[in-house]
């Protein structure tokens, strides 16, 4: 008998309940307990399958530490106060964004460290990373819910581009929704997947929104209701207790745009996204405006988005990149203006990817948001 795998587990619950949607497609490769990609690796880094930024250079994490340290002071340093990351990765960010506060003595005694994480390898990972973190054990967490009530800062780094999307395609009949269906041309043993539309008279149609609903034929609208409902839930907690939250990733800012983004990465190269579910890494743009808008619906306000290059030029940055380069060797130096250039560049990092702040009402712009 054939060992189990995801491919057979997804083409079972297709024979038996029909093509799935994009997004379910999507939660069952990342999240299936037993074969979902984050379940069961740590993906970060050279010998992963994609580099975040705070692999990149500690600069990156020193700066979102001194941004929640300012966000800190203007909520008047409340103690205690939570400091929560959703998907914190290896817990490098978190570690390096510590070290940077530790300059506020006050802050780093009132801080206490809550990381959202379902998969149990990279948690494992966050805690030996974060083993030595002064000032309190790390709570972990399966959802945002589950973060005890208080004032609360939030970070949440490529965190939304891997909440699921569904996705609609424009046809001369109107609008229907893509679905993952089994390939002929697969085997029981080995199954394969294809993209196919639903059937007339289900609910594809309502998900465009109405400024896109003209769009021509053969347009793809992708929408995250995953990503609205985190939203809403982060607004909801900014509205009833003080707090501020910062959201960086790639996408897109003036609102839901036509284009099929969905796309899968091993080993730092795209790969087809049907083949070899649960291997791969699933990603989509994200979609700032809406995610603003769901914030602002749960009560939050919404700053932005900006460019990160922007953003992180603002919070100096460039500042930091010379006081590092002061104290290095030139093959140190070297690797400290390539990793700047990396986050800030707009060729790089620096303008595919952007930077949202939602605050409780009231508060004004944080920092890196004000107006020039």
């Amino acid at each position: 008998m054939a060992a189990e795998t995801l491919a057979r587990h997804l083409a079972r619950r297709i024979l038996m309940d029909g093509p799935l949607s994009v997004a379910a497609f999507m939660a069952e490769a990342l999240g299936h307990p037993r074969f979902g990609y984050y379940m069961r690796r740590d993906p970060f880094g050279v010998s992963g399958d994609f580099t975040t930024a705070p692999e990149i250079s500690q600069m990156f994490g020193e700066l979102v530490g001194l941004w929640c340290v300012d966000s800190w002071a203007r909520l008047g340093g409340p103690a205690p106060f939570h400091l929560v990351e959703l998907g914190p990765g290896r817990g490098t960010l978190m570690q390096d964004a510590l070290r940077a506060a530790s300059v506020v003595p006050a802050f780093r005694q009132a801080v206490q460290v809550h990381l959202v994480e379902t998969s149990p390898t990279l948690r494992e990972r966050q805690r030996q990373t974060l083993s030595q973190t002064p000032g309190g054990a790390v709570q972990w967490h399966d959802r945002l819910e589950d973060v005890p009530e208080g004032p609360t800062l939030l970070i949440a780094n490529e965190f939304f581009d891997a909440l699921p999307v569904r996705q609609v395609q424009k046809t001369g009949h109107g609008w229907f929704e893509r679905l993952v269906d089994l390939d002929p041309a697969g085997t029981e043993e080995e199954p394969r997947f294809r993209f196919v539309l639903e059937a007339f008279g289900s609910s594809g149609a309502r998900l465009v929104p109405d400024r896109l609903r003209e769009a021509p034929e053969g347009s793809v609208v992708e929408v995250s209701p995953a990503s609205q409902a985190v939203a809403r839930t982060i607004g909801a907690r900014l509205a009833a207790h003080p707090g501020a939250a910062v959201a960086i990733d790639y996408g897109h800012a003036v609102g839901p745009a036509v284009g099929d983004t969905l796309q899968a990465l091993r080993r730092h190269a795209y790969a087809p996204v049907l083949e070899s579910p649960g291997e791969a890494d699933l990603t989509a743009h994200v979609d700032f405006a809406t995610i603003a808008a769901a914030a602002r619906e749960g009560g939050a306000e919404a700053f932005g988005p900006v460019e990160q290059g922007e953003w992180l030029v603002r919070l100096g940055i460039r500042q930091r990149a010379q006081i590092l380069e002061k104290s290095a060797s030139p093959a140190q130096a070297a690797d400290i203006r390539g990793a700047l250039a990396r986050l800030i560049e707009p060729a790089q990092m620096g303008t595919l990817f952007k930077v949202l702040a939602l605050t409780s009402p009231g508060l004004g712009p944080p920092a890196g948001f004000e107006t020039p």
